[in-house]
């Protein structure tokens, strides 16, 4: 009974819970999927400030179920990770997960649905970054003016202000009346 591996402190487990929609159980079981990735990197017992220093590769966290068929993987990890570099340290995976998580509100999920997105990060979603978010989606396959269709469609529906490109609120607008989103913004921990 006394061989117990304890992976984080009682403290540590709190304020995780403090910033996030898990129990301590989804907390340890999202710990267990971020060790599985790489057991030789991811210490057992994480100490010190080893949740938000020890990073696992883009390459790896990609390979996860949960994303490696998902066109927008590698926007996914650079947006979660604190760098923009799309490595992972533990802090950034629980952020990820919680906030693909069931308990997660709308809003959180817009937020961050927002971001990746938004592919060059200057705060909207302009024609370039649907033309690629299209091209991702698509695999391609659409030749390059059925995706400028596509654009102008959306824009001509999202872009309320119309300036062109859809900023958090014009994005939000939509999303909102979106009835798959939350079941579509989702990983089941």
């Amino acid at each position: 009974m006394g061989n117990k591996v304890v992976t984080f402190t009682e403290q540590q487990l709190e304020d995780y819970q403090d910033c996030t929609f898990f129990t301590r159980k989804e907390i340890l079981r999202v710990f267990k999927r971020f060790r599985e990735v790489n057991p030789d990197l991811v210490p057992k017992r994480m100490t010190g400030n080893q949740a938000h220093t020890i990073a696992v590769p883009v390459e790896e966290i990609e390979k996860l179920p949960e994303l490696k068929e998902n066109p927008f993987k590698r926007r996914i990890c650079q947006v979660f990770s604190h760098d923009g570099s799309g490595n992972l340290t533990f802090d950034d995976f629980l952020d990820m997960m919680s906030v693909f998580s069931e308990g997660a509100p709308r809003d959180i999920k817009a937020w961050y649905a927002f971001r990746i997105y938004d592919l060059d990060d200057d705060n909207f979603i302009g024609r370039e970054d649907l033309l690629e978010a299209t091209r991702l989606l698509t695999k391609g396959e659409l030749h390059p003016q059925e995706r400028d269709e596509i654009v102008a469609s959306v824009l001509d529906e999202a872009d309320v202000d119309g300036d062109g490109r859809l900023s958090f609120m014009d994005f939000e607008h939509v999303v909102v009346r979106a009835p798959d989103f939350l079941s579509t913004f989702h990983i089941r921990v």
